[in-house]
């Protein structure tokens, strides 16, 4: 189905960007949703997509069924079949819409209640009735890994003028220099320690739990009197002491990487509030929305997806840049991270067979303007084309400095410019002419050239609002979901992480001594001997 696509490619490759602009390019290949805060803007213009290939892209999307797989999500199917769940992460944030059913019992009464328990919950928090032995909380430590972490620690920093509420510290990495540093900076006399682990038996999250309880024992009598568990396993956190009405849980049909709209929000949550975390659930359920209703040709998720399918399985880009030119949005490309290379990152199609196209991209990036003074060298004029997603808002929160606002969106316009249009030899010696001459002008003028031809797409919005950060991560959730029907393979199962953490166990002994390393690799065993001589 992709020789038609990669047949179109090879008569366009050589073509321009530029080229492609005529009155209406920017128009046509650019898509709107207005809803809630005001439009959100996707513009794929600066691409080598041109009408011929959309429409084939599109093609694509029909030929799988993408409507058909698309209702089955929405309508509680059981789409995650090497788990046998349903996915219904968009459940949560279904505030309005009719009932949802999984196996013939409607889950939105339950969603909604366990949305107004942690209502409540946050509001004694934040109001101060519900205390530590030293008062009203004025820190909240989240323990999590995974979705557990990177979703409430993005949306906590990325909402900053929104926070409230008692500060927000999150804790993830095993690696005790993480816990340490945020206890430091703790009253644990005024600390509600957070505990994300839907089995509560994940072993970093659990070590570092351990380690926190310890560290309130020291000052109070009853260290799990300050502690919450977002956790299904009711036996687990009553042992650990949690009363059950601090326990939220949440079904198998929410993915640890989509969990941010539930329970796992709670941090979010406590730290903006009720009302604003509704707007961001509001935000996210309008990209459900029209992420339902809109026509493939104006479908945001859908036209990420074919943009980044077209780069990745068509053009060979593996590596694919997240670029927001809004600092609160510094850990949204790690968030993308996990939420697209975990989701798509397989190598075997629904089936079981192997892919017959590479699958997910590698994301990553930084925001602006901050990466330009790093790796954007490489992205301009390196050997490997890397296409970039940019990422901008029309007003930040700070008016009193419009003027540096207005010079973040001048850098994020120029840099997409600057990648479609490059800069030839010819333009580069005019610049160096009469600062050199001959052979030295053609070397530095080489120096100089700028490839261009680069592609990149631009979401630009109003604000980053909680339902404008709503929007955003619903349309990349969405477009996980297109890009995964589209390659063939299951976007919700993660088994990819699995034989670390069996290794990961099973050596525990032998680093610690209570076991040998022999029949271990000798690398490994090596590498055992040398790190157990070094702490002694």
């Amino acid at each position: 189905m992709w020789e038609a696509l990669r047949a179109h490619h090879r008569d366009v490759a050589d073509r321009r960007i530029e080229a492609l602009f005529d009155g209406e390019r920017a128009e046509d290949f650019s898509a709107v949703l207005s809803a809630g805060d005001g439009d959100l803007l996707l513009d794929y213009s600066k691409t080598n997509i041109d009408g011929a290939g959309r429409a084939a892209l599109i093609d694509l999307v029909e030929l799988v069924g993408l409507a058909e797989r698309r209702a089955a999500m929405f309508g509680g199917a059981t789409i995650n079949e090497t788990e046998g769940r349903a996915v219904l992460h968009t459940a949560l944030r279904n505030l309005d819409g009719g009932p949802v059913e999984v196996d013939g019992r409607d889950v939105m009464p339950g969603v909604l209640e366990t949305l107004e328990r942690m209502e409540r919950f946050a509001s004694d928090v934040r109001e101060g009735r519900f205390t530590a032995s030293g008062g009203a909380i004025t820190d909240v430590i989240n323990i999590g890994i995974g979705g557990s972490d990177l979703g409430p620690a993005m949306a906590v920093r990325a909402l900053g003028p929104y926070h409230d509420g008692p500060r927000c510290h999150f804790v993830s990495n095993v690696d005790g220099a993480d816990i340490a540093g945020v206890l430091r900076v703790c009253d644990p006399k005024r600390t509600l320690v957070i505990v994300a682990s839907k089995t509560f038996t994940t072993i970093e999250t659990m070590t570092n739990a351990r380690t926190a309880k310890a560290w309130i024992g020291e000052a109070v009598k009853d260290p799990a009197a300050q502690f919450a568990a977002l956790s299904t396993s009711q036996e687990k956190t009553e042992a650990f002491g949690i009363a059950s009405e601090r326990v939220f849980g949440f079904e198998d049909w929410v993915g640890g990487r989509y969990s941010v709209w539930g329970p796992i929000g709670l941090s979010l949550m406590i730290a903006i509030g009720p009302e604003a975390f509704r707007a961001f659930l509001r935000g996210g359920q309008a990209m459900d929305r029209h992420f339902q209703a809109a026509e493939w040709g104006k479908n945001l998720p859908v036209l990420l997806a074919l943009v980044g399918l077209w780069h990745n399985q068509i053009c060979g880009h593996a590596t694919r840049a997240v670029l927001p030119y809004d600092d609160r949005l510094a850990r949204f490309p790690a968030y993308l991270q996990q939420l697209e290379m975990e989701s798509n990152g397989k190598r075997v199609s629904m089936d079981g067979k192997p892919l017959e196209v590479e699958s997910g991209s590698v994301v990553w990036g930084e925001p602006g303007t901050n990466g330009q003074h790093a790796f954007y060298q490489l992205i301009h004029q390196g050997t490997r084309v890397v296409p970039c997603e940019f990422m901008i808002a029309a007003q930040g929160h700070e008016p009193e400095l419009r003027h540096q606002h207005e010079l973040l969106i001048a850098n994020c316009l120029a840099q997409s410019e600057a990648l479609m249009t490059g800069r030839t030899l010819e333009e580069a010696k005019e610049k160096l002419a009469g600062r050199f001459e001959g052979e030295e002008l053609e070397r530095q003028a080489a120096h100089r050239v700028f490839p261009g031809n680069r592609p990149s797409v631009t979401i630009a919005y109003p604000k980053l609002t909680p339902f404008v950060l709503g929007q955003l991560i619903a349309l990349y959730e969405h477009r996980v979901f297109v890009e995964g029907v589209v390659l063939g393979i299951n976007s919700f199962d993660q088994w990819g992480v699995e034989l670390g953490k069996e290794l990961a166990t099973a050596l525990g002994p032998i680093v610690s001594g209570e076991e040998s390393a022999d029949g271990k690799d000798g690398s490994t065993a090596g590498l055992v001997r040398f790190l157990r001589a070094q702490a002694e």
